[in-house]
């Protein structure tokens, strides 16, 4: 956990600080723009907002529906079939996968957002393949590999994004 962690801050402050320096060079002019950083601002926290938004609610799908018996927080012993997690595998990291575009629009960053965000991206995605599904295939067994049969990694449908964003009661 602690890893997954510091690679997120690693990318996070990496990209901006690296972007920023970029940006100096080959976007001076849209860089300093003061209508440019408000817009972006403000598409920056919407962007936030609905990350947190799908984080806490597939936060409590898991906490809701996957445990049993005695379990420390933030952990699950039970496969979540249920809620957003019956049309994806990963809805928690899909609401992640926009985290890097959305610090990358408050900081204001063209390089930020056209390039480093989606490296970051295709980075996460690569980190789930190499190491979430093997971790849930080890924990769950036979049954996470037929739900892999089943549940795509991630939807794109629209009763997929509209349950992403349903409040899940506590």
């Amino acid at each position: 956990m602690f890893f997954r962690i510091a690679v997120w801050i690693l990318m996070i402050v990496g990209g901006g600080i690296v972007s920023v320096y970029t940006d100096l060079i080959y976007f001076p002019s849209l860089f300093s723009n003061i209508i440019w950083h408000v817009a972006s601002f403000f598409i920056g926290i919407v962007l936030i907002k609905s990350v947190m938004a799908i984080s806490r609610n597939t936060g409590r799908t898991l906490a809701r529906y996957g445990r049993k018996g005695k379990v420390e927080r933030m952990e699950t012993n039970v496969l979540v079939k249920e809620g957003v997690y019956r049309y994806m595998r990963h809805p928690m990291h899909l609401g992640l996968l926009f985290f890097p575009l959305s610090f990358a629009f408050i900081l204001g960053s063209p390089t930020f957002i056209l390039f480093v965000a989606p490296v970051e991206a295709l980075f996460m995605i690569i980190m789930i393949k190499l190491m979430e599904e093997p971790e849930a295939i080890k924990k769950f067994g036979k049954e996470y590999i037929d739900y892999m049969k089943t549940t795509p990694g991630f939807c794109f449908r629209k009763e997929c994004i509209k349950a992403l964003f349903t409040e899940v009661e506590k």
